[in-house]
């Protein structure tokens, strides 16, 4: 591909750029107002039929687009593009919108190989899962949680990723659930206060008091950091009655839900997340006729991780159950030290096509448009006139690449508001 005039920032600015929230970004981001045309794309994914031919990815061939400051401000075919500053030549490539990944947690320290290395042996380990991390968590310092922070967020942009979520949830006290949230934000205007992951140690024998402490103390450390609320609504997590005081107080101090639901067994967490309105129901492995049909009738998305069946062994989601009642579905990574330790969209793409049941098309548009719908956002997800210049340029000619060629590094270029970041 040949550079444009304007030179792409370096790999440190790049770095520390990541995720970075629209209030935070980078000078060459807020100050640019070129005009770039991204010309001879074999393949354009847009998410938008309309633009396109009327599938859901709304795919324009032989296409271009054309980005002024951080905004796309025109799609179609390469011969209709009109005249900008600066010319992208793609060479028959494939481009498509930059990867929503809506559920990660990212805020962590330690690390878990010998327990993901005894399961994939077949072995039994008695390490405290969860809340190893928690333990570790709590013993670093700001700087390396940060750093841990921004090199994942740096590995998730390079191979695609543009819009990350990610949560608290290994902290589990006030000031180390805030210390967590206070660095998210730092980094991703996406931030989700998970104090409600697990209960904690110290109120093993009082699980009733951390629920007090997660709605009432914590909650107010943490709010002004974080969009969203989320709790683990599973058995040996919190029940239902427990997950929907946790979420209904996260509400009113204007926090969003989202819900880590049927994961692990059936119980109440996809039919509360839809009595809730939130925005999400995160894994969705276990689900009845009435739960399918809750989520078919409702905003609530179906957020599938794939990187967790894979890394557990477990069950995978029915995606096709779901796509087929008319669920709106999204792909996203969990990426977590110790269930789905992945950062790659691309690999969970692959994943959800080999199997979960859905097409490549599916596929790459619920890690697109659909992670966007899980964040309720419209800006992000699709290249449309209007939306933020979120592009990922693919070593190939077609999007499907990435699913038929897994585990291969195909992302080659990748713009960020308008700003070539890869």
């Amino acid at each position: 591909m040949r550079a444009s005039p304007t030179p792409a920032p370096t790999a440190d600015q790049a770095t520390k750029d990541a995720m970075s929230s629209p209030s935070t970004a980078s000078p060459a981001e807020s100050a640019s107002t070129a005009s770039t045309v991204i010309t001879n794309i074999a393949a354009l994914v847009t998410n938008d039929p309309s633009l396109g031919d009327d599938s859901p990815v709304g795919l324009i061939r032989d296409a271009a687009v054309v980005i002024e400051g951080d905004r796309v401000v025109w799609t179609g075919e390469t011969s209709k593009a009109p005249a900008t500053d600066n010319r992208v030549e793609a060479d028959g490539r494939a481009v498509l919108p930059g990867f929503v990944d809506s559920h990660s947690h990212l805020l962590f320290a330690g690390d878990r190989t010998e327990e993901f290395n005894a399961r994939m042996s077949g072995r039994s380990y008695s390490a405290g899962g969860i809340r190893t991390t928690v333990a570790a968590t709590r013993a670093a310092s700001d700087t390396d949680l940060e750093r841990t922070l921004v090199r994942h967020l740096a590995e998730a942009l390079r191979q695609g990723t543009t819009t990350m979520e990610t949560k608290s949830g290994y902290g589990l006290s006030a000031e180390d659930e805030a210390r967590a949230l206070r660095l998210a934000a730092r980094h991703t205007d996406e931030v989700t206060y998970l104090g409600a992951h697990v209960v904690p140690p110290e109120y093993a024998d009082d699980p009733a008091a951390y629920v007090e402490l997660v709605t009432g103390p914590m909650l107010d450390a943490c709010a002004p950091y974080a969009r969203w609320i989320d709790v683990f609504c599973e058995e040996g997590a919190f029940d239902g009655d427990q997950a929907r005081a946790v979420l209904s107080a996260g509400r009113e101090k204007g926090l969003h839900p989202r819900v880590h639901a049927n994961q692990l067994s059936y119980g109440p967490g996809v039919r509360l997340a839809v009595e809730l309105d939130a925005a999400s129901a995160d894994h969705c492995t276990h689900l009845t006729d009435a739960d399918v049909d809750a989520l078919a009738n409702s905003r609530t998305v179906a957020t599938l991780l794939p990187g967790a069946e894979f890394s557990t062994r477990a069950a995978w989601p029915d995606a096709r159950r779901l796509l087929d009642a008319g669920v709106t579905v999204a792909l996203s990574t969990d990426c977590n030290p110790g269930s789905s330790f992945t950062s790659s969209v691309p690999f969970c793409v692959a994943l959800a096509v080999r199997d979960m049941g859905m097409t490549p098309d599916e596929a790459v548009w619920s890690a697109t448009a659909g992670g966007a719908a899980a964040l309720r956002r419209t800006d992000i997800g699709r290249i449309v006139p209007g939306a933020y210049a979120d592009l990922v340029l693919l070593d190939a000619p077609s999007h499907v690449h990435l699913a038929y060629r897994p585990g291969v590094p195909l992302v080659s270029a990748v713009w960020r508001r308008g700003v070539r970041v890869v």
